[in-house]
Order: structure tokens, then sequence, then C-alpha cells
């Protein structure tokens, strides 16, 4: 039997702000919310077969079933979750072929432009079995914006992510890790957990590869959370340096969903780790 449900740190006030090196320089930093208690995401099933949408404009051909993640019980290992957020980028498909070739799953925040631009690559993430999440439409801060707004940012992108795979996300990330109450409360209504991080490379300023996979190994833990970019262009060449540096620590990288099974993490508040 598994312990009690673990910690996660929640948006509780009505400022609430994080941010640690996501997304982009110029990011204020503010004090973590409050810890309340919470449960463990179950993982993430694979998309049904549905219509595809090539550049947002609809087909009547089916998108093929997406492969389950690898098994992993995360009760028994050491697991970290590895996320990518903004792409798809230019790269993304050279970091598909890595990560297919060393047998890992990760989550990727997905940019609504993006999508938009490279919706084959979507479809090929859910496809081969990664697990697909909001990042927002064009990248705003969401704690800048009206609650209208807020949510246009997302729903946009869940409709879009839906269209190519069948599935809409049920994690977020928000932009540079800024949240507040009503950023939470917009994602509660969604069934958007806000997922941020516990160690992050800086990857968006400092593109050397060596760089990037040295404070991602010097930051790793287990139940943590990592985050990367596959848009900038030292990442995608750390790649296979980290999988192979966190598993010679005794690690193994996964999904959020699949670092949160069995249980899932409670819509609208913010969790930067499993713990």
């Amino acid at each position: 039997m598994r312990a009690l449900p673990r910690l996660a740190r929640s948006v509780t006030g009505l400022a609430a702000a994080f941010v640690i090196g996501g997304c982009g320089p110029g990011q204020p930093t503010a004090a973590h919310p409050a810890t309340p208690t919470s449960a463990k995401p179950a993982p993430t099933q694979p998309a049904p077969a549905t219509r595809s949408v090539a550049l947002g404009h609809p087909s009547t051909t089916p998108s093929p079933v997406a492969a389950r993640p690898v098994p992993v019980d995360c009760r028994k290992a050491r697991c970290v979750a590895l996320t990518f957020d903004a792409g798809p980028g230019p790269d993304t498909a050279r970091l598909l072929d890595i990560l297919k070739a060393k047998h890992v799953r990760v989550t990727f925040f997905l940019l609504g432009k993006n999508t938009r631009a490279r919706p084959a690559l979507v479809r090929r993430e859910a496809i081969e079995g990664h697990e697909l999440a909001n990042h927002t439409w064009t990248h705003r801060r969401l704690t800048l914006v009206p609650q209208t707004e807020i949510r246009r940012e997302l729903v946009t992108l869940q409709e879009q992510i839906k269209q190519l795979t069948g599935r809409a996300p049920t994690l977020m990330r928000p932009p540079q890790g800024l949240t507040d109450a009503r950023i939470a409360e917009v994602c509660r209504s969604l069934g958007l957990a806000q997922i941020l991080w516990s160690v992050t490379a800086n990857d968006y300023r400092d593109h050397e590869p060596a760089v990037i996979t040295s404070r991602v190994l010097q930051g790793a833990r287990h139940n943590g959370i990592i985050l990367l970019h596959d848009v900038y262009p030292g990442t995608v060449p750390a790649v296979p340096s980290i999988i192979d540096g966190l598993r010679q620590r005794g690690l193994t990288p996964v999904t959020v969903s699949q670092l949160f099974a069995p249980n899932r993490p409670v819509p609208g508040r913010a969790y930067w780790n499993a713990l």
C-alpha cells in the first residue's frame, strides 16, 4: 500500500506567484504559496481515434491511436518528471527520435502558435506515448491580464490539442511560472492542474549543452519536476546525457502523470514536485 497522499504546493491568496527561471528572461520572483494535501494523477491514457487537423483545418482522416507510456511504477521506482515547454520547435523531431531510442516518455507543455505551425509533430508526440499539456496560446503573463483573457489563452489551446489528438490536456504550466488566485480559479473550472518545477537549466538563456546537463543533474531529485525547452538550440543536444545521467543516479525519467500516479493532481492547484 502507498503512504498517505503526498503534500503538494497550492496557490492560495490573491497574488501568490513563483518563478525560478523558465520561459525567458525578465522574470520576477515571489514567495511560495501555502502547501495543501493533494492526490497524485492517474497515468495518461491513449487518445481515441478522431478527426485530425492540419494547420487548424479539419480532416476526415482518423488520428492513429496513441501508444501507451512505458510502464513505470513510481511507488517503487525513484522517478523524476522530464518536461519540455513552448514547442513544438525546429528540433522537436530530433528530440522525439532521441526519446524513442532511449525508451523515455515526457510531458510537452505546448504553445498555441507552435501547435498551429507544426501540427504533425503534436500528433507524433501523442502517437508515441508522450503527455501533452497546456502552456497557453500566446505565452502571455497570465497575472497581468483580465480573467477573461486567462480563460481564452487556455481554452483556445485546449480545443486545438483536442482537435489534433482527440484528447484535451488535464495539466497546464503558466508562462514564467507566474500564477495567482484568479489563474487557479480558471484552471479549476477547466479541470487543469498547474504544474511548475523543482529544477531548471535556464536553457532559454544559456545554450551550452554541457552547462544545461550539469544544472539538471545537480538539481534533479526523486519526485522532482525538470523544466527544459525544446525550442532553444542547446537543449535537445543535452538530452541524451541528461537521461543517461539521471539513470546513473538511480532516477527514472517519466511523464508528470506517471510521476503522480495512481492518483491525479487537483485542478487549480499548483505543484512544484510530487512530495
